[in-house]
């Protein structure tokens, strides 16, 4: 367990967050679409490249998810990308879960597959440099929905991942994402996701995961996008950190937050403000993906006389939320 526990210590300094660079080829495809970039090995290294061997990115990152085709790629030097974030002491993580897959019997929900095969990946992702591991699952809120058996469902398979990551050495991140899209209001996210992570803890504990070497990954409670509503920075604060007190227990390792859909503002402003509600009974920082790699994306438009203006707009997304992280973004 002192292998967990140095790899928790790594990732929560104070004022540094992570950066989710596990997107699926699919959706990495649809970042380089629109920036008219063909969606190839070589582009996808080449994208990933631009995030990870951002000079001076280690100040404000702690630890970034990758994907297994990323895992295996190197820089444009020739360096493994685990070993360009480990030498700058970023941690390297990898996402292992399959994907979600329809849960038979009940319309609109999903459960996430990949536990087939996981112990000989983990130790073969370990081998590779990966010291903290991710699985995500997906709740929507609607009419009916999410279901007991959804959440319990996916709280088994998120227990059971965990498990195995810590077997093998390595941290596991849980995310159970209550989605963004939908009409429900604040009130409805909050009683949902409390449930949900209430749901977690519990499996992960009668699974006996070692909860202060796991990490939990959640939504911000905010109103679904087609709502009409909309809540300001405080309110959404206020409904999250309740939720949190409510949900997780001392001891866990630390909470990380994704940005759901949020524009790189909102997920900055609604993190600043949860962070003055501070201090936690265990530490909390961002885990981003599209809130932080815009507008870099759009500026680099695959072309290598960007990079450093590109790479200059991703380095000021991280710095402003680490700031955030600790209350201090203005």
């Amino acid at each position: 367990m002192q292998r967990l526990s140095q790899t928790i210590s790594d990732l929560f300094p104070t004022g540094k967050g992570l950066l989710a660079a596990d997107e699926s080829t699919g959706s990495v495809g649809k970042r380089l679409t629109p920036i008219k970039v063909e969606s190839t090995p070589e582009n996808r290294r080449r994208f990933r490249e631009l995030f990870l061997s951002a000079p001076g990115a280690e100040q404000y990152m702690s630890g970034v998810i990758l994907v297994d085709e990323t895992l295996r790629q190197s820089s444009s030097d020739g360096v493994p990308f685990a070993k360009v974030l480990a030498d700058r002491g970023i941690v390297p993580g990898i996402k292992v879960d399959g994907g979600s897959k329809p849960l038979p019997g009940f319309p609109d929900e999903e459960v996430t597959e990949g536990l087939d095969g996981l112990a000989a990946r983990l130790q073969e992702y370990a081998s590779l440099g990966a010291r903290f591991a991710k699985w995500r699952a997906v709740i929507r809120i609607g009419k009916g929905i999410p279901t007991s058996v959804c959440i319990e469902t996916n709280a088994l398979q998120l227990a059971l991942y965990a498990g195995r990551c810590q077997e093998a050495g390595i941290v596991p991140m849980v995310e159970p994402e209550v989605l963004l899209d939908g009409a429900h209001t604040i009130a409805d996210a909050e009683r949902v996701t409390t449930d949900v992570l209430k749901t977690l803890i519990a499996t992960l504990e009668t699974h006996r995961v070692d909860l202060a070497g796991t990490i939990v990954k959640t939504s911000m409670v905010v109103p679904g996008k087609e709502s009409g509503t909309l809540a300001t920075p405080e309110q959404i604060a206020e409904a999250t950190t309740r939720c949190l007190r409510s949900a997780i227990p001392k001891g866990v390792g630390g909470v990380v937050f994704l940005s759901g859909g949020q524009t790189s503002e909102q997920a900055t402003l609604n993190l600043n403000a949860i962070a003055k509600l501070g201090p936690f009974e265990w530490p909390l920082t961002f885990c981003y993906a599209r809130a932080l790699q815009y507008p870099a994306t759009d500026l680099w438009a695959g072309k290598d006389e960007n990079l450093a203006t590109a790479r200059a707009a991703f380095i000021e997304r991280l710095k402003a939320n680490a700031a955030a992280s600790t209350g201090n973004f203005s």
